[in-house]
């Protein structure tokens, strides 16, 4: 059985639309669509835009979705999944490639999201960083001891956790981290405290839209970020998409329950092609993955 994942914010690269632009004649109809639908020439950014232009969350967002989406929809009959899961913004990229959301409502959505998200961490300074080499406990533990706000946000893999939360907060984690022998204990290049209870503006902005929004039963069910398990109703798929916002990914549970479930191996599909299969090999080194 393969499941087919599908990345989240950090998986964008400088050129990322520009071999999809030449080579296929429907990619290039959908980015065009995209820059109707966005208001703006995502296409021009995907195809050769910065880093920096990149790294803007309400380019960011749309620019991963429409990477992951394009990749699965050229894949053909290679894409046949038994099981889908995106991490974070990736779960849009997952209904959207398993029938579930249409083209242009996906990418509307994410839009709003990117937009959400970004006024959410202007409201307040917030960051994030990366945990390595702690157990999860310990790290919880660690968030527990901290007076600011401090809140596990991505169980990326066994031995990695990334924290959401206040500056003062994730500074404070961050010492006490180091000093109780974390391998690594790092401050993340990032806009604000995404998965955490500060992303509440964004989560209260967006709830309507998802509410609303035409989601159908996916071809296969989906593996979501809120409880690691599989989802074919759309309404409880709306619901955990709405509490994703302020909840954290639990993506080594979604991993190892996808595995659980007779999955034998993982196709990540968009991106750089490798942040979500070298999660996979930290939860089961062994494990086949590929790239779409």
């Amino acid at each position: 059985m393969k499941a087919f994942i599908f990345p989240g914010q950090g998986a964008q690269y400088e050129g990322m639309a520009a071999e999809l632009m030449e080579s296929s004649d429907e990619a290039k109809q959908l980015l065009l669509k995209a820059d109707e639908i966005l208001g703006f020439k995502i296409s021009d950014i995907m195809v050769s835009g910065s880093a920096d232009e990149l790294k803007e969350t309400k380019v960011t967002q749309p620019a991963i979705f429409l990477h992951s989406l394009i990749k699965a929809r050229l894949a053909g009959n290679a894409f046949d999944p038994d099981f889908v899961a995106g991490h974070s913004l990736g779960e849009f990229s997952a209904l959207a490639a398993a029938g579930a959301l249409s083209f242009e409502e996906g990418l509307s959505l994410v839009s709003k999201r990117a937009l959400a998200m970004q006024k959410a961490c202007e409201m307040e300074e917030s960051t994030m960083a990366a945990i390595l080499g702690l157990e999860d406990d310990a790290v919880e533990n660690l968030c527990r001891e901290v007076d600011d706000m401090v809140v596990p946000a991505n169980y990326n893999c066994p031995g990695q956790l990334v924290v959401s939360g206040s500056i003062n907060g994730v500074q404070k984690l961050v010492e006490l981290a180091t000093e109780a022998g974390a391998r690594r204990a790092l401050i993340l290049n990032v806009g604000g405290a995404f998965h955490s209870p500060l992303m509440e503006p964004a989560r209260a902005s967006l709830e309507s839209a998802i509410q609303e929004a035409h989601i159908t039963e996916p071809k296969v069910p989906i593996f979501q970020n809120v409880d690691g398990k599989a989802q074919s109703n759309p309404d409880i798929i709306k619901e955990n998409l709405i509490k994703q916002l302020t909840a954290p990914v639990l993506w080594t549970q979604t991993m190892n329950n996808l595995i659980a479930a007779g999955v034998t191996s993982f196709v990540e599909v968009g991106g750089t092609g490798k942040v979500l299969t070298g999660l996979v090999k930290k939860v089961d080194r062994k494990m086949p993955c590929e790239t779409l």
